[in-house]
């Protein structure tokens, strides 16, 4: 072989390896730029999804003090100062999905579950406080958003506040209720609860005696079981199939769906699998109304991020301290002094 014969091989395969590496080059670049598009659009997505409201502006300065916290010593760091949530469960029937797992086609809504989740300063240790929806109270004032106030009711149901003025009236008529000033806001509806613990796998619980409820259409045997999203949100909105048919067997179901949920949570190494993650997210964010605090996604993560020292074991699962209310024995009312110990607790 000549040496210009040489050099042309050399030349050929210089050519091939560079067009070779210029391929690869550009695979790559496509490949991260429709990674990059995807979590954009994931993001934009999830984001999306977020409805919120503007409580805070709604209710403006009179309400119960905000706790004196300790800034992070950067705009980077975690927030972990103590935190009072308000967590609703709504029963809303708007949407085909909700009006089939809410079991009507009535429009409205009203708060099905209410708990006021306080986070310990360090958001290690969390409590969790369930008030019976059957409560009666003193309902305040509420802006209503088309204007004017709705009039203070007396011996009012407490789930009557969000049905007569939405979240803004729910957290005014908790505040006025426990004296506590919430942070935040969070409601979930009936098709987000379930689409969540569909993306989780399902939810293992133990009830302790048979369950047969023709309201809610769950029939289950004392035991253990691994419920789906239907069939856990049918337990969670129980209470004619156990014990008296109160509000406060159901409480009792929820606060054990509750726990049996974190540690579910806590089994999965979400960010392991981001097929599975954006599922859950998507389940998380699809059904949910937040106060303005927590209406991005970006708000939402640095809150679950402030929260990876909370185990499941580390949660307190009680009820507001009641007894039957003198004018109605289906109803109840706040015991007292215990009832006003708790929430000085929290405060």
């Amino acid at each position: 072989m000549t040496g210009h014969e040489a050099n042309g091989d050399e030349n050929r395969g210089t050519g091939r390896r560079s067009i070779a590496l210029r391929t690869v080059g550009l695979t790559l670049t496509a490949l991260l730029m429709l990674a990059a598009a995807a979590a954009g659009w994931a993001y934009w997505q999830l984001d999306s999804n977020i409805k919120s409201v503007d409580i805070d502006n709604a209710l403006g300065d009179n309400r119960p003090p905000r706790p004196v916290t300790v800034p992070s010593p950067s705009a980077s760091a975690l927030p972990s100062g103590a935190l009072n949530i308000l967590v609703l469960g709504s029963d809303s029937r708007g949407g085909e999905e909700n009006q089939r797992l809410g079991g009507g086609d009535s429009t409205g809504a009203r708060s099905d579950t209410a708990m006021v989740v306080h986070l310990d300063a360090g958001r290690t240790r969390a409590t969790v406080v369930s008030i019976p929806r059957d409560t009666l109270v003193t309902r305040p004032s509420c802006p209503r958003s088309s204007g004017g106030s709705t009039a203070v009711a007396y011996r009012s149901m407490f789930n009557s506040a969000y049905a007569v003025g939405g979240p803004v009236c729910a957290v005014k008529t908790v505040e006025s209720l426990t004296g506590v000033r919430m942070d935040h806001y969070i409601e979930i509806d009936f098709s987000g609860f379930a689409k969540l613990v569909n993306a989780l796998g399902g939810v293992t619980v133990t009830t302790d005696e048979d369950i047969a409820d023709d309201h809610s259409h769950l029939r289950l045997k004392a035991g253990t079981h691994h419920l789906d999203g239907t069939r856990a949100l049918a337990l969670a909105r129980t209470r004619h199939g156990i014990g008296d048919g109160s509000d406060l067997g159901r409480i009792g179901l929820q606060q054990t769906l509750v726990k049996a949920l974190l540690e579910q949570i806590a089994a999965q190494n979400l960010l392991t699998d981001p097929a599975k993650l954006y599922r859950v997210a998507d389940a998380v964010t699809a059904g949910l109304t937040t106060d303005t605090g927590l209406d991005s996604l970006t708000d939402l993560t640095r809150l679950g991020q402030s929260l990876r020292g909370l185990s499941a074991s580390g949660v307190r699962m009680v009820t507001m301290p009641v007894v039957r209310a003198p004018s109605d024995p289906n109803r109840v009312v706040a015991e007292e002094p215990e009832a006003e110990k708790l929430w000085e607790s929290l405060r």
